[in-house]
């Protein structure tokens, strides 16, 4: 199968660490087009995906992940999630497969996991993630905090879910990379 054939998404696991008793917390950066990124794993799964300055460094979560760790370039899951974004950005990949095991709430989890239902290239607002997970159209700002707080950028593509009038809202990496990631995804910046 290529690279960018499409396969079924990947699922979020809250917590592979009992899978693997040989796993052990690592971390590495990648270069990218919208700058760097701190890839964290649990040893079994990618726990983060993480932009330089997340929220505008007012995120504590990414440096708590990286000194909970130690670097290693060479992991078999860092290896695998630096492969698969690579080929993201060189347009060879529209689906990743990669194990996740994103940290957060019950409801988190669900939101996360219907993030993943959302197409390359494709864009859904809060209240259609509020509806696909059959929640009122007033559950969209509790979806809006969830999606927020999704600590695998880009792998689970919160980038894709905009305002209900079709407007960026807001991305932990900053609106500039949430338009580069929809531009990539439509072919506008080739």
């Amino acid at each position: 199968m290529s690279p960018g054939s499409p396969v079924s998404p990947p699922t979020i696991d809250a917590d592979t660490s009992a899978t693997n008793g040989t796993s052990r917390p690592a971390w590495t950066h990648l270069d990218t087009p919208v700058g760097r990124l701190l890839l964290t794993t649990d040893g079994a799964a990618l726990t983060g995906v993480w932009f330089e300055r997340h929220r505008d460094g007012g995120d504590d979560r990414p440096s708590a992940a990286a000194r909970a760790a130690e670097r290693d370039d060479d992991h078999r899951v860092l290896v695998a999630a630096r492969t698969q974004l690579g080929e993201y950005f060189a347009r060879e990949r529209r689906v990743f497969d990669l194990p996740l095991a994103a940290a957060g709430t019950a409801f988190q989890q669900r939101v996360w996991t219907a993030l993943l239902d959302i197409p390359y290239g494709v864009t859904a607002s809060y209240g259609d993630i509020a509806r696909r997970l059959g929640l009122p159209l007033t559950a969209s700002r509790a979806v809006g905090l969830a999606n927020g707080s999704n600590p695998v950028s880009i792998v689970v593509p919160c980038h894709r879910v905009i305002g209900a009038d079709g407007s960026l809202t807001g991305y932990g990496g900053g609106l500039d990379r949430k338009r580069y990631l929809l531009d990539l995804e439509r072919n506008l910046l080739f």
